[in-house]
């Protein structure tokens, strides 16, 4: 489904528009309640600083206060925000609240006019392709953590062929690249070595992996990629820092400048999200994304934006999540998003079970990955649950999951996009 139509960008609100924010405090007591910790990467905050990002406006806020916001919101906080046409920052904090559970009716029937209006009655499919689960962090919630114990692999060039003529076989033409977060051993050599042989095969390629430098994500695009998603797990700086042990990814404040990166860098579409169920607020969590995407459509207006929820799975380590969102609260969630910003791509993926992604589809969820493997060489070879990432929930196969969706009247989208046309 190709999103490059002519509707003009629709105006935002500023960053802050809605929200009070006490008008001076000490930096340990913005950004979730913790100054950030010193970069791990060889002096990257410093690199970092000379070009602005949303780090600022983080550090800005508050995540108690955003909390006790949200959770104030009222019955007519919620009818404003359903009957305007300019949703701000605020009326998100109302659709998002527990205020607006019981406008659910209308918020759905309002994302699916909105989302028919701009994507038209199609899904997109992509598939990931996970190239290693080599990984130098020691996160709590990820089966690919390095303290765990598993199987590592990572795929050389030809194990890569055999990947890739495995999805093709499927039908898929889009693709997205993950791995673990080792960036010596799978870093930008690696990239650079099996970026133009996954180009010659689909027609878009994303990335999945650890944050690079904006210089490194240029070089990538001119070998064919298209995307990245780079996912902040929680914006909560002490529920990071309990969740992140060790490693790279401990650097929350490098995390939190890669989308102003990849804008610089000129990517066309980035991906933003938190892992609900880490933190003990998926409101607040939510929050701060909306206010992410406000800075970076702002900031970096020529990109694209993605979004996905995943809620915690089950993985290798066993972590329970945090806070148990239901299937009413994320649906709640989804069309939240969809009257919040109407060309936002939305994205479900095999996490969530095939009843709740078979009713998705008319929330505003406009792309879907099927038939996943979470291992390097799950496609080629077959499962191997002892390299996995996490626990597939719909493990239907591509074409019962793409019939399900016309049954819903809308058309499954395989390729959307041409690369001679460029991005």
């Amino acid at each position: 489904m190709s999103q490059h139509a002519n509707d003009p960008t629709p105006t935002l609100p500023l960053p802050g528009e809605g929200v009070s924010t006490p008008p001076s405090c000490e930096v340990g007591e913005r950004g979730g309640g913790l100054t950030p910790p010193p970069c791990e990467g060889g002096g990257r905050e410093g690199v970092e600083r000379k070009s602005e990002s949303f780090l600022d406006r983080w550090l800005e806020l508050e995540w108690d206060d955003i909390g006790m916001q949200i959770r104030a919101k009222t019955a007519a906080d919620v009818e404003r925000a359903l009957t305007t046409s300019r949703r701000t920052l605020a009326d998100f904090m109302a659709l998002i609240s527990p205020a607006a559970e019981g406008w659910l009716p209308q918020m759905a029937a309002e994302a699916e006019r909105l989302t028919r209006q701009r994507f038209g009655n199609t899904i997109g499919f992509y598939v990931p392709l996970y190239l290693s689960n080599l990984c130098a962090n020691d996160c709590t919630y990820c089966g690919f953590s390095m303290s765990n114990r598993l199987k590592r692999k990572t795929l050389n060039s030809e194990e890569i062929e055999r990947e890739c003529l495995a999805i093709k076989a499927r039908g898929f033409d889009s693709v997205l690249l993950v791995t673990g977060e080792h960036e010596h051993k799978v870093g930008l050599a690696y990239f650079r070595q099996v970026l133009p042989i996954i180009r010659r095969h689909f027609s878009t390629v994303g990335m999945e992996v650890q944050p690079l430098s904006q210089d490194e994500y240029a070089e990538l695009k001119t070998l064919g990629l298209d995307s990245v998603m780079v996912y902040q797990e929680t914006y909560h700086a002490p529920t990071y820092a309990r969740h992140h042990l060790r490693g790279n990814k401990r650097d929350i404040a490098w995390r939190l400048a890669t989308p102003d990166r990849l804008g610089r860098a000129g990517i066309d579409k980035i991906g933003l999200g938190a892992l609900i169920g880490l933190s003990s607020d998926w409101r607040a969590d939510s929050y701060f994304v909306a206010e992410h995407l406000a800075w970076l459509e702002r900031h970096h207006w020529q990109s694209r934006y993605s979004l996905s929820f995943p809620r915690l799975r089950p993985c290798t380590g066993g972590l329970e999540p945090e806070v148990v969102m239901s299937d009413r609260q994320l649906a709640q969630l989804i069309c939240a998003w969809r009257l919040f910003s109407p060309t936002l791509e939305l994205s479900l993926s095999t996490r969530e079970s095939a009843t709740f992604r078979n009713g998705a589809v008319r929330l505003g969820i406009t792309q879907m990955s099927a038939e996943s493997r979470t291992q390097p060489g799950g496609y080629a070879e077959g499962d191997a649950e002892e390299l996995e990432q996490f626990a597939i929930h719909d493990d239907r196969p591509v074409g019962e999951v793409a019939a399900a969706v016309r049954q819903a009247g809308l058309q499954p989208v395989f390729k959307d996009w041409e690369p001679f046309l460029g991005r």
